[in-house]
């Protein structure tokens, strides 16, 4: 437990200097940084932080039992329960808030949603999932964007590619990727027979822009003459270029 709490202390000094460093920082890049890393931090430090506050209530209601008052020490009793029960939640969400992040959990999302099996059923049924993700999206507050859609013409999707953006939006949707399979009467299907049909979901977190060096020294320039039959410059000219990066 010594190595939780001074693991939580480590963690609450760091978001603090983050805090005071975001007030100055100019840099884009450094800032978009240090809010990342702020986002994986504030979780566990906000529960450590109601933990300790906790702590010192029920320090302060233990002061009271000593009272003359009855209901004072009652009240005090009162308040003991509530905040040991209190800290019982919050130890229990502070072990799931420590747990092993995934690099990507607070990336946006790039999501292609396809119809497969089922024909136009298939195509519907991967509407139904679209719609569903946006209502789902528009409830955690995260933003929309449409990269691209084939609308089929019972009001289904072939293919639709979105792109969404928010707060641990991948933590959310990673899990969505794989093949999802509904059993229903479809609405093409008139003798009103239960058909199987399948939707696939592919759930990307967004790559980051990396601005690549190249230092012109590292590069091999090498020069050929042109090679083929016909015109009077094949062979005589150098047109033919080929560049090396020799580190790599």
């Amino acid at each position: 437990m010594d190595y939780v709490i001074n693991k939580l202390e480590e963690m609450d000094k760091r978001l603090s200097a983050i805090d005071e460093e975001l007030t100055s920082v100019t840099d884009f890049s450094v800032a978009k940084k240090l809010n990342q890393e702020r986002a994986l931090l504030d979780e566990p430090v906000t529960l450590y932080r109601q933990l300790k506050k906790a702590d010192a209530e029920i320090a302060d209601a233990q002061l009271i039992l000593k009272d003359s008052d009855e209901e004072m020490r009652e009240f005090a009793k009162g308040e003991i329960a509530r905040l040991s029960a209190l800290k019982e939640e919050l130890n229990k969400k502070i072990e799931l808030a420590l747990l092993p992040k995934d690099i990507n959990d607070e990336k946006n999302v790039i999501m292609e949603i396809r119809g497969a099996v089922g024909g136009d059923e298939g195509n519907i049924f991967a509407g139904d999932l679209y719609r569903m993700y946006l209502k789902y999206a528009d409830k955690k507050g995260w933003k929309v964007q449409l990269l691209d859609e084939s609308p089929t013409s019972l009001g289904g999707y072939s293919n639709v590619s979105i792109m969404i953006k928010g707060k641990g939006v991948y933590s959310r949707l990673k899990f969505e990727s794989g093949a999802h399979r509904v059993q229903r009467v479809p609405i093409t299907e008139k003798s009103g027979r239960i058909q199987t049909s399948t939707a696939t979901v592919l759930v990307m977190p967004e790559t980051e822009k990396e601005d690549i060096v190249i230092n012109p020294s590292d590069l091999q320039v090498d020069t050929y003459r042109s090679q083929g039959a016909g015109g009077q410059n094949v062979n005589k000219t150098e047109s033919a270029v080929r560049i090396t990066h020799v580190p790599t």
